[in-house]
């Protein structure tokens, strides 16, 4: 499954702090045989993968439509479709199909979201 990660507010906080257990979550859907992808309204975010180590588990980064998120995907000639979507705002998830997450404004080492988030995929795949 291709699982779409958005990444301000849903696996970074405002000032940048990685959510907490997104390496290990990553490395388990890998691991699991998804292909894990992030995806910005803000760009194309390398910058983030490689500031937070998480190469060796994102397949890609791409630029996130901010509306008409089906037509635009055709537009930009997407090169895969998202089978799954993880993000702070509904619209996508909704879209998509996903889980909607708490967004993650402050830094806090008892979050618990992506492990939920976790649960939720495996669940969703049966």
């Amino acid at each position: 499954m291709n699982i779409f990660f958005d990444v301000d507010l849903t696996i970074i906080s405002e000032d940048g702090n990685l959510r907490p257990r997104v390496p290990e979550v990553f490395r388990r859907l890998v691991e699991d045989g998804h292909k894990v992808y992030l995806w910005s309204g803000n760009g194309i975010r390398w910058q983030v993968v490689d500031r937070c180590c998480l190469r060796k588990w994102v397949s890609d980064c791409l630029y996130k439509p901010l509306y008409d998120h089906r037509q635009a995907l055709a537009r930009q000639g997407f090169p895969v479709h998202p089978d799954f979507c993880v993000d702070d705002y509904p619209e996508l998830v909704t879209e998509f199909g996903g889980v909607h997450v708490l967004p993650y404004g402050e830094p806090d080492p008892g979050d618990q979201e992506m492990v939920r988030v976790y649960e939720t995929v495996r669940a969703w795949v049966g």
